[in-house]
This record gives structure tokens, C-alpha cells and sequence, in this order.
């Protein structure tokens, strides 16, 4: 098993970045959402000047947010600042699509633009069509040593349905997952795993990534109740905000107590403004704190049951099982301002 850390981008991100290098982690993942987090490249960058090991990977790029040469530059730059040490994570796009008020992109969408860079970073001359035309472009200069396109760039998907799973394995690319509930990640995992061998790949190149917020918890009822609220509580958020722009038809699907925090939300949700753009005020704070309105119908034992939080030993079981089923490395997503919970998670991770 190996460990890392995700982050909403900052500039000082690499405070905590370096931090974990020091306490044994070995990846860092940044979140990509323009309008919410500083940019994801230049918090990297500042990452990667501070540290020598630990890889950098974006969490996740998304394709419309960045032309195919623009986002193969910015690699290519990290790749010449940190060799060898980049991970280049994408998705269909979630909260950097959603904060627009837009829709995540088409699988095939991202295939093709993945394929692109891809190509691209391997110094190839690609073909390109861009507004209504059909180029040929590539590096210039690659030969100057400016960029990067020597040393391999990891390639990472964030995949949560079926297909996207299968595309992974097509792809020959890392998974990358996000999630707390142990049965349901279990299975996410064995379908994934029958993709590959479908694909009569060797057991031996599949990777995947498990990402997930939660808290450590102790014997203080009291701190655990604030400790869910500060560190984990953003997930629980998460999960509403995706579901107020989600097709109603699930919502049956849902727990009761799921179904009866929704509603609250819900009611809420029908005076946020503007009303042509809800969006707006549905992902403020996204992964980053909880709103004060939030705070009214989000209570510990709720975010407890829909996050990656426990005791050392419950959280231990949890992440032995998981190993166990097929998941090779875990990511904890941290909020801003508690980053101090990595040295918790660092002791418990100690223990696997």
C-alpha cells in the first residue's frame, strides 16, 4: 500500500506537500477548479521546487477548462521542475465543469483530448482541429531543455460509472476512485479489475487510487463531533450539492436519513440566487468548509456515516479490506486549515 494527500490549490500548499514527503507519503494531488482554488499549475510548481521525491499530480484536470497544448505545456514545465515525479490526473469534470453550470464532457470527448496530449508529450506532431479547422502542431523547441517530454508522465482517470471504468482499462491508464462506503467501493473495484483482465492486461500494470475525506477519531466525544464538522463534514456537503442538480428520479434510491437531509437542502437550494445560476451558491466552499446554512441540517452522525471516519482501528479494518479487495494506494482529501490532521492520518496509515 501507498499513501498521498489531496488539497484544494494554494499557494502554500507546499507547506503540507513537503510535510508529507517528510512523513513517508509519496503522491500529492491538487484540485483543478478555476473560480474556487488559485491555479492548479502554479501551486504544483511552488510544490515541486520545495520537495524531491513525493509525486504531483493534477485531481483532476478537466478537458474543456484547457486547450490539448496548453495543458501538455504545463506538464511538460512541472516535468522540467520535478523529473519523473508528475501525474497527469483527469476526468469528464465534476465542480470545474458544475461552478460554470455546465455538464461533465463525453467520454469519447476526453479519449480524444487524453490521446492528444498524451501524444504530444511524446513529442509527437499531432493532427488538430480547432475552430473548425484541421492543424498539425508539437513542440518547438523541445530540445532546448525548457520542458520536459523525457522523463514519463503517469496517466490517471477519474472514473465512477461502468464505462468510464472500462475506458481506464483501455486506456492502460491509472484509476483513480472517490468514495467512503466500503461495499460500494468494493464492488467498484472488482468491476474495474474485470475490465483490465478483459483487456489481458498484466496484473502487475494495474493501478488505481482511492481518494476520500473522514476524520480520526478518539475516545472525546466532544472533539470528534468538531472534528467531523471541520475535517470531514465538506464531503457530506459535497455529496448534496451534487444531488440538488442530480435527475430527482434517485432520490428514492436514497437512505431515509439521506432523503430527509436532501429535502432540507433542497428547500434551501429553491432561494439561491440568481436563479438562473444556482450553481453559483451550490459550490461555494466545495471540499473547502461548510456554509453556515449547512451547518443547520449537517450533524455528526451524518457526516460520520458518509465519510471515511472512524477510530485508528476502524479505520485500520476499513483500509485493510479494501487492500485486500484490489486498492493499492489512499489518498486523504484535506481541508483547508486542518491540514494538521495529516499527522493523525500518517499514524494510522503506520499501522497497514
Amino acid at each position: 500500500m501507498k499513501f498521498g494527500i489531496a488539497l484544494a490549490s494554494a499557494v502554500d500548499s507546499w507547506k503540507h506537500v513537503r510535510r508529507a514527503e517528510e512523513l513517508g507519503f509519496t503522491s500529492s494531488w491538487f484540485y483543478d477548479t478555476q473560480l474556487l482554488n488559485p491555479d492548479v499549475f502554479i501551486c504544483m510548481a511552488l510544490a515541486a521546487e520545495k520537495t524531491s521525491r513525493i509525486r504531483l499530480g493534477t485531481g483532476v484536470l478537466i478537458p474543456s477548462n484547457r486547450i490539448e497544448p496548453v495543458a501538455a505545456n504545463a506538464l511538460a514545465t512541472l516535468n522540467r521542475i520535478a523529473p519523473g515525479r508528475i501525474d497527469f490526473g483527469v476526468g469528464t469534470g465534476f465542480t470545474a465543469r458544475r461552478t460554470m453550470g455546465l455538464k461533465a464532457i463525453p467520454l469519447r470527448k476526453m479519449k480524444k483530448y487524453v490521446g492528444r496530449v498524451q501524444e504530444l508529450l511524446s513529442g509527437q506532431v499531432i493532427e488538430w482541429d480547432f475552430e473548425s479547422k484541421n492543424r498539425k502542431l508539437g513542440f518547438l523547441n523541445p530540445d532546448l531543455g525548457l520542458i520536459n517530454i523525457d522523463d514519463p508522465i503517469a496517466l490517471h482517470i477519474s472514473a465512477m460509472g461502468p464505462k468510464s471504468r472500462e475506458l481506464v482499462a483501455e486506456m492502460g491508464a491509472g484509476w483513480l476512485n472517490f468514495g467512503s462506503e466500503l461495499e460500494s467501493l468494493v464492488r467498484d473495484v472488482e468491476d474495474f479489475k474485470s475490465h483490465w483482465q478483459s483487456r489481458q492486461e498484466p496484473r502487475a500494470k494495474m493501478k488505481n487510487t482511492l481518494f476520500f475525506l473522514g476524520a480520526v477519531l478518539g475516545e472525546d466525544q466532544g472533539k470528534n463531533a468538531e472534528k467531523l464538522m471541520l475535517q470531514a463534514a465538506p464531503w457530506t456537503a459535497v455529496m448534496l450539492h451534487n444531488l440538488a442538480e442530480s435527475d430527482p428520479k434517485i432520490y428514492s434510491k436514497l437512505p431515509p436519513k439521506h432523503r430527509s437531509v436532501l429535502e432540507a437542502y433542497l428547500n434551501m437550494y429553491k432561494d439561491y440566487r440568481p436563479a438562473d445560476a444556482k450553481y453559483l451558491e451550490n459550490h461555494r466552499g466545495h471540499l473547502m468548509y461548510l456554509r453556515e446554512e449547512e451547518k443547520k441540517i449537517i450533524d455528526p452522525d451524518f457526516v460520520r456515516a458518509t465519510t471515511m471516519s472512524g477510530s485508528k482501528q476502524e479505520l485500520r479494518d476499513k483500509f485493510l479490506r479494501l487492500a485486500e479487495s484490489g486498492y493499492e494506494d489512499f489518498v486523504v482529501q484535506l481541508i483547508p486549515g486542518e491540514e494538521a490532521a495529516i499527522e493523525e492520518w500518517a499514524d494510522v496509515f503506520s499501522t497497514l
